[in-house]
């Protein structure tokens, strides 16, 4: 299994790419918010027509599977940069996120109360 680096690791990447090029005057967090909403659209834009049945094989089609993988990596890779400017950690996020859906969402019949709105 190859190791890869982690999502800090990734993220400077991203900065220093980003510095070489001098762009960082443009990656504010409006700019990164809205190119990632447009990237994430692209990803949806792949699978707009297509049934059920047919997005679950969406990866068996090497050219689209290509698309498939590109847009994911865009969507991460402005994920990653918005973080980063704003200075979230999206690890703990998401960790945080996750406990409060299962707090909000227990697992049916497990007798915890769902909280009241």
């Amino acid at each position: 299994m190859t190791e890869h680096p982690d999502l800090a690791a990734f993220q400077r990447r991203l900065a220093e790419f980003a510095a070489a090029r001098n762009w960082q005057p443009y990656h504010t967090p409006k700019n990164l918010v809205a190119a990632l909403s447009v990237e994430a659209s692209e990803l949806v834009e792949i699978f707009q027509w297509l049934t059920p049945e047919e997005s679950a094989r969406v990866m068996d089609d090497p050219g689209t599977a290509h698309r498939v993988t590109d847009e994911v990596a865009d969507v991460l890779a402005y994920l990653l940069q918005f973080c980063e400017v704003l200075g979230i950690d999206p690890l703990a996020a998401l960790a945080a996120k996750i406990d409060r859906n299962e707090h909000r969402f227990p697992v049916p019949g497990s007798g915890d109360q769902q909280p009241e709105s």
